[in-house]
């Protein structure tokens, strides 16, 4: 008798009901006629049978002692072991080709010393999108600037599947980010997948770190160029001034029902009502000084020239 499939004979072994007719079986004499089952107990001897606790021939069913089971199984799981581990070994040489054709077709950079600047943006954003594919843990970002709907959208298609398969992110914006639609909705999915957006009103330099092992600095003014830093030393300098940076960052409920839309708009109906900034602040679960940050930009945006007449202005009142 070859056994029953090792998947199934692996399945959860035997329940109540089972155990019952099967100790029933050996109170008969470890044999039962076929003739003599009962309808209701049929589809569990059929369970024993496959499970492999019972054999049946023509006529009669039989108990087998489950040392003879665990036995079996023990070898089959051994031998199955054997053939994975086998199967594991060979792995290099069976993709090798692919492997080859893959580092053809894109050579690992050359080392370039502790730091190494480009200033190609496709480039950059090729070199950035290979050190996430090739990261296993964790990416460390620190936004200080708007990001464009564009990049917002690209940041999206190689964030999620990272996210998918386990890793973690960790994503800093400025305040001005509860503003923009475009990062509110990014960061909403993000969070979504398990990532966390935080925001932080006060200087922070832009960042990415890959794993703790790898950093993207700016390396100019612009966007057109990055610094990838390399160096451990370097690089667990810019890890701790992103931890410092986050331990003072506030979070957002970016998931939840309008998490920053409403924001400036729920500020004004509050200082209508004649809150204070240090109300509004508590109301809303925002620290005061992000909340000033937002009163700040909605004055100049509104000319409004006491908290009072901003929040008349935003709820439609006219200017004098």
């Amino acid at each position: 008798m070859s056994g029953p499939p090792l998947d199934e004979a692996l399945a959860p072994m035997p329940d109540d009901a089972e155990q019952a007719l099967y100790l029933r079986l050996l109170a008969d004499g470890g044999r039962l006629r076929a003739d003599a089952v009962q309808a209701d107990d049929r589809p569990v001897l059929d369970r024993l049978v496959r499970v492999g606790l019972v054999t049946r021939t023509d006529d009669s069913y039989a108990a087998v002692s489950p040392r003879a089971l665990s036995g079996r199984l023990g070898a089959e799981l051994r031998s199955r072991a054997t053939r994975l581990l086998v199967r594991a070994e060979s792995l290099p040489d069976l993709l090798g080709g692919l492997t080859q054709a893959y580092d053809t077709a894109l050579p690992a950079p050359a080392p370039a010393g502790p730091v190494e600047v480009l200033h190609d943006r496709a480039e950059i954003q090729h070199r950035i999108a290979r050190l996430l594919s090739e990261s296993r843990h964790e990416m460390l970002t620190a936004q200080p600037d708007p990001r464009p709907e564009a990049g917002l959208r690209l940041a999206l298609q190689q964030d999620l599947p990272f996210l998918r398969r386990g890793g973690g992110i960790r994503t800093l914006y400025r305040a001005t980010a509860l503003d923009e639609p475009g990062t509110v909705a990014y960061a909403a999915e993000v969070t979504r997948h398990g990532g966390q957006v935080r925001i932080l009103d006060e200087p922070f330099r832009r960042m990415l770190v890959f794993d703790r092992h790898t950093a993207v600095i700016q390396a100019g003014p612009d966007r057109f160029s990055a610094a990838f830093v390399s160096e451990p030393a370097m690089v667990d300098h810019l890890v701790s001034s992103f931890e410092r940076d986050w331990r003072h960052a506030e979070a957002v409920g970016w998931a939840g029902p309008d998490p920053a839309g409403g924001v400036p708009e729920r500020i004004g109906r509050l200082l209508a009502q004649g809150l204070t900034q240090r109300s509004v602040a508590t109301r809303l679960g925002l620290s005061e000084r992000t909340v000033a940050a937002h009163i700040a930009r909605l004055r100049d945006r509104y000319g409004a020239r006491t908290l009072f007449q901003l929040g008349w202005l935003m709820r439609g009142g006219r200017r004098d």
